[in-house]
């Protein structure tokens, strides 16, 4: 038995059913799922850095965690190659930096990263980013090729939080934010 809530109109209980799953469709429907907003990032000779709202935890034990790269952007080499990479968790000041990294125009290589503050990581050698909310260094365990993306696995290294800060948000194509937490 299927019963919606009285307050639901027929439209909301019932959506329209879409004939054809397109890659626009299927993005556009995925646009009104409210994402965090990160940056990952490899160092060494592969330094590079992607701006990516395909995360997520994985595992409590051990800990791990996932981020979806599409097989054609340099991150995919570079975290291949590196085998190791930190995600920056981005606060709600940030946005200006998100845009940064997800800019395909930008320069790339060391350069890519003149102006940013940031610190190499201890485990890793990975940029962790001046301002962002939280960080995890990650050892890569595990790959699978799916689609057009690859889904890699990290193993947490290392992770660090800053006291307070609200996150940076990204739902319907736009950036928005997310207060502080009230103590």
């Amino acid at each position: 038995m299927n019963s919606a809530p009285a307050d639901l109109d027929a439209l909301s209980a019932s959506p329209p059913a879409l004939d054809a799953v397109t890659p626009a469709v299927l993005r556009t429907v995925m646009a009104r799922f409210a994402t965090g907003v990160t940056v990952i990032t490899v160092g060494g000779a592969q330094l590079h850095a992607m701006t990516a709202n395909a995360f997520s935890s994985v595992s409590l034990e051990p800990p791990s965690v996932l981020c979806s790269v599409g097989h054609s952007a340099v991150m995919h080499g570079a975290l291949s190659s590196a085998g190791r990479f930190a995600v920056n968790i981005l606060g709600a000041e940030q946005e200006d930096l998100a845009r940064h990294f997800a800019n395909s125009k930008r320069t790339l290589g060391a350069a890519q990263f003149d102006g940013v503050a940031w610190t190499p990581g201890r485990h890793t050698g990975a940029p962790l980013l001046g301002g962002a909310l939280a960080w995890l260094e990650c050892e890569l365990t595990d790959a699978h090729a799916s689609g057009d993306h690859t889904i890699f696995i990290g193993t947490v290294l290392g992770a660090g939080q800053v006291a307070e800060g609200g996150g940076l948000l990204f739902v319907d194509g736009r950036f928005g934010r997310v207060a502080p937490a009230a103590e």
